[in-house]
């Protein structure tokens, strides 16, 4: 058998391996896993914050908040953006 097809059959079966797992944690939790900082409860309760609201924050120039007014900028990695639009 050829190095070549060894290599693509291991990395379909690396590639199935992870999409079982996915489907896995889809079914058994019911929901996907939430990594993103402005929505997952558990990373906002430890004060976890994106690297956009700390860097504002420590140049105070953050006026970030939940109740912010400013356009572009709630307080959570979703809104803070980098050109300060």
């Amino acid at each position: 058998m050829p190095a070549w097809l060894i290599v693509i059959l291991c990395a379909a079966a690396a590639v199935g391996f992870f999409v079982i797992g996915m489907s896995l944690t889809l079914m058994i939790k019911g929901h996907f896993i939430d990594s993103e900082i402005s929505t997952n409860k558990n990373m906002q309760r430890l004060g976890i914050k994106c690297a956009v609201q700390e860097t504002r924050e420590a140049d105070g120039t953050a006026q970030c908040s939940d109740t912010s007014s400013i356009p572009g900028c709630s307080g959570n990695c979703g809104a803070c953006d980098i050109e300060h639009k």
